[in-house]
């Protein structure tokens, strides 16, 4: 009688129950060493280019680059072989009358809070390293908020891509194999380093990375920076000498007392402004609703994917 309960237990009860083995998981099988590897990820990140982040363009290119980089590599490595390594108790638990879409449902909502973890851990990194947080917000008026649904949205996003890829492989060597591949993707075409023909440039819509960065630069009020570069190159002509004098070492010092130095650093930035980079909530929106659609996408094949495991021959 029992086991014809459990046989046709529906499909919300089925939700806890898996979610219940997850958390067990989490405390006796040490999947919450995800939180201090995510807190050491963003400590070293922060360390190097957390100085000049939301503070000038490239900085702030960099920066939200990188921590876009931070949030793919978490959610990747939360899920990669979270079902291929338990593919053969999957395939028996769906003969028995367990519903993937449960199944699927207890990983996203368990997984959602690896993410949201990993999420306020990158925050507090950010705070203690000083990093130089936005004070205004697009969308709930608190930048802090706003930033950090932005990196969650970018991990649980690759978080639910590794979660379909880990539906569609058998094994987790497989998967890791896999996964390195996925993140040079997410790195080469984020659209923000390298430059790319116009075929290879539509590819960047596909990319989590190219979503994210765009609206961490918009948070980050890109277009309203400085831009450094100019002024950078000429400093490395500063001990050139011309008949015996430094002309541009004497140049660069007029133009630190006189203020010229701002007004050439603000020149620069505006001639680098991005329109995609618009300090606009419709912009950060826009940003949000895709990676929000390539999360149910990801989450949609993992099931479509896990339906059929009954056929699985191995």
């Amino acid at each position: 009688m029992d086991t014809k309960k459990i046989k046709h237990r529906g499909r919300f009860s089925q939700v806890f129950i898996y979610l219940g083995k997850l958390f067990r998981m989490f405390i006796f099988q040490n999947d919450w060493k995800v939180f201090p590897m995510a807190a050491v990820i963003a400590g070293l990140v922060c360390y190097v280019v957390g100085a000049n982040l939301f503070v000038t363009q490239e900085g702030t290119m960099i920066g939200t680059f990188a921590l876009a980089c931070i949030c793919i590599w978490n959610g990747f490595f939360n899920s990669i072989q979270v079902i291929c390594r338990e593919r053969p108790i999957v395939k028996r638990e769906h003969r028995s009358g367990m519903h993937i879409s449960s199944y699927i449902t207890a990983h996203m909502i368990y997984q959602a809070f690896l993410c949201i973890g990993q999420t306020v851990i990158t925050l507090i990194v950010c705070r203690i390293t000083k990093v130089n947080i936005p004070t205004q917000g697009l969308i709930t008026n608190i930048a802090l908020l706003d930033i950090g649904i932005t990196l969650f949205l970018i991990t649980y996003c690759a978080d639910m891509m590794a979660l379909m890829v880990s539906a569609m492989v058998h094994m987790t060597t497989t998967a890791m194999t896999i996964m390195p591949f996925l993140l040079i993707f997410q790195l080469v075409f984020s659209g923000a380093f390298f430059p790319l023909g116009n075929g290879a440039a539509k590819f960047t819509d596909l990319t989590i990375s190219k979503w994210g960065l765009t609206a961490l630069c918009s948070q980050g009020d890109y277009n309203s920076k400085p831009m450094v570069t100019l002024w950078n190159a000429v400093a490395k002509l500063q001990n050139t000498e011309f008949n015996g004098q430094k002309p541009v070492a004497e140049f660069m010092r007029q133009a630190q007392e006189s203020g010229l130095k701002e007004y050439i650093l603000a020149w620069s930035g505006k001639q680098n402004q991005n329109p995609v980079y618009a300090f606009s909530a419709d912009n950060v929106l826009g940003c949000w609703g895709y990676l929000l659609l390539f999360i149910f996408i990801y989450a949609s094949i993992a099931v479509i994917c896990l339906e059929f495991i009954d056929r699985d021959k191995r």
